[in-house]
């Protein structure tokens, strides 16, 4: 009898503990480029930028699997992502110092916000846990930037000229060395 009366009021201590924990719930809105958290500490709207064309977001319901204060991108050149919290292998909600592309699509998967902003969201989920859902679609057309234009024409006369330094790539078309080691080996041998 001891023994059930004990294990009775285990259980009723564990369970006050799961009743009063409630995560915050991070919702983001591909369509209009705007974050709502809820959460004990309040209600917060934030834009945000998100996959920009050629890229992704991932949509579904997540729960936060890692945090760092200050993650540097090891797949994009070392760019500090300031209060990640990453949700989906390497898709994270972190801070921005892109401030001025916020509220339209200007990252490569992650959900930016900015600095201060997502130091709030950080402290909110590290204290209270998170569900993060996100839903919509991209803005129609994504985002607009310039093309790239490359005048390829420009550096055709270096390729086949024979100044005296040697060049810094490889030939793009027509060279008969075979291998690349052998174009670094003679790099002005005739193509």
């Amino acid at each position: 009898m001891r023994f059930k009366l004990f294990f009775l009021a285990l259980a009723a201590f564990f369970a006050s503990f799961s009743f009063a924990y409630a995560a915050a719930d991070i919702h983001i809105d591909l369509s209009s480029q705007i974050m709502r958290v809820e959460s004990s500490a309040g209600s917060y709207t934030w834009p945000v930028s998100t996959a920009r064309a050629g890229y992704a977001t991932p949509r579904g319901s997540y729960a936060p699997t890692g945090m760092q204060r200050m993650h540097y991108s090891r797949k994009y050149h070392m760019s500090p992502m300031p209060y990640s919290i990453f949700f989906r292998g390497g898709y994270a909600i972190h801070g921005t110092y892109a401030t001025g592309a916020l509220g339209r699509p200007a990252s490569h998967g992650c959900v930016r916000l900015a600095p201060g902003n997502a130091k709030r969201l950080y402290e909110i989920v590290q204290a209270e846990g998170g569900r993060i859902s996100i839903t919509g679609a991209p803005p129609a057309g994504g985002a607009r930037y310039a093309k790239a234009r490359h005048n390829f024409t420009r550096y055709a006369h270096l390729r086949h000229s024979r100044h005296g330094h040697a060049m810094a790539y490889a030939p793009l078309h027509n060279y008969r060395h075979g291998t690349l080691r052998s174009w670094q080996a003679h790099p002005y041998a005739p193509f």
